[in-house]
C-alpha cells in the first residue's frame, strides 16, 4: 500500500451566486453555479508511523493545527481508520486565502480523498461527501468534481452536463474577506425566488448572461476596490467580470487565453495578485 500521495486542489469560482433565505439554523439556503479552474494548492500526504497529525503550510500564513481545515479532514479520517498510524501533511499554497475562490475547502476535499486512498477506506462519493459537509459548505463541491449547481448551504449539488470552456483573469487586490462577515451584512430581509437558469451553456456569452452574485454588494461597499477592478476588466476587453464567493477576487471571463494575457498585462501593473487559468 502506499502511504505517500501529491496531490492537487484547485480553486472554484461562482458564475452565479443567489441566497435565497436565512435557515433557522443561521445558515442561508443558496443557489450556486460552481466551477473549479486551474489554479491550484499542492499537498503532500502521508501516512506515518508517529500517531498523530502534522500539518506544514508554506505560502501563507495558515494555523498548523485544529484551526486549519485540513487538520480537521485528516483527523476525521484518521478516526475510521483500521490501524495506528498518523499523518503528515505539506501544503503549498497557490490560492490566494480569504479570496472567495474556496482554498480552503478544496484542500480539505483533496485530503478527504487523499487520506481514503492511502488508508483504504473504500468510503464512496456520498461519504465523503457526508464527512465534507461538516468541515465547509464547499467542501462537497470539490469532492464531486464537476461543475455544478449547488443548493441548500451547497451540499446538494446537480451536474452541469456541458460548459464551454473558457480561460479566466482572476484578480484579488489582497484584501482579506471573512465570509461569516459578508453574511452577517447581507441584511437579508425577504425569501427570494431564483430566477430559472438555463441548463445548457455553450458559449462564454451564454455564461456571462447568467453572472450574478448576491454578496457582491456587501464587500464593494467595504472595499470600492472591486468595483474599480470590474471596471478595467471590462475596458480590457473581457466578456463579463464577477466577483467570486463572498470575494474580494474578481474573475473576467474570456473565450480565449490570448485576450486574458493581454488584459492581465494591462491589470498586472497595479501589483493586485493576477492568474490566467482556464476552467476544468
Amino acid at each position: 500500500m502506499s502511504r505517500t500521495l501529491q496531490l492537487k486542489a484547485p480553486a472554484k469560482v461562482n458564475f452565479r451566486l443567489d441566497v435565497l433565505r436565512r435557515r433557522p439554523d443561521g445558515y442561508h439556503d443558496l443557489r450556486m453555479l460552481m466551477q473549479r479552474i486551474d489554479l491550484c494548492d499542492d499537498l503532500e500526504i502521508a501516512l506515518v508511523d508517529t500517531p498523530g497529525i502534522t500539518v506544514r503550510c508554506d505560502g501563507a500564513d495558515l494555523p498548523e493545527d485544529e484551526g486549519n481545515l485540513v487538520w480537521r479532514a485528516a483527523a476525521a479520517l484518521l478516526s475510521l481508520a483500521r490501524e495506528q498510524v498518523g499523518v503528515s501533511i505539506s501544503l503549498t499554497k497557490k490560492i490566494p486565502v480569504a479570496a472567495g475562490l474556496g482554498g480552503g475547502s478544496s484542500d480539505a476535499a483533496a485530503t478527504l480523498m487523499g487520506l481514503n486512498s492511502l488508508l483504504g477506506l473504500g468510503l464512496d462519493e456520498t461519504a465523503l461527501m457526508n464527512i465534507g459537509v461538516k468541515l465547509g459548505a464547499d467542501v462537497p463541491f470539490f469532492i464531486f468534481g464537476k461543475p455544478a449547481v449547488a443548493t441548500g448551504i451547497g451540499e446538494e449539488l446537480a451536474p452541469l452536463e456541458r460548459m464551454p470552456p473558457l480561460w479566466l483573469l482572476l484578480v484579488n487586490p489582497g484584501v482579506p474577506v471573512s465570509t461569516a462577515w459578508v453574511y452577517r451584512n447581507l441584511g437579508l430581509t425577504t425569501d427570494k425566488v431564483a430566477a430559472k437558469l438555463p441548463v445548457l451553456y455553450t458559449s462564454a456569452d451564454d455564461v456571462c448572461a447568467i453572472l450574478a452574485n448576491d454578496l457582491e454588494a456587501v464587500t464593494l461597499k467595504k472595499f470600492p476596490v472591486i468595483q474599480e477592478i470590474k471596471d478595467q476588466l471590462m475596458a480590457a476587453g473581457a466578456r463579463g467580470a464577477l466577483m467570486s464567493g463572498s470575494g474580494p477576487t474578481v474573475f473576467a471571463v474570456f473565450a480565449d487565453e490570448g485576450p486574458a494575457r493581454r488584459a492581465a498585462e494591462s491589470i498586472g501593473e497595479r501589483g493586485w495578485f493576477t492568474a490566467v487559468v482556464p476552467t476544468i
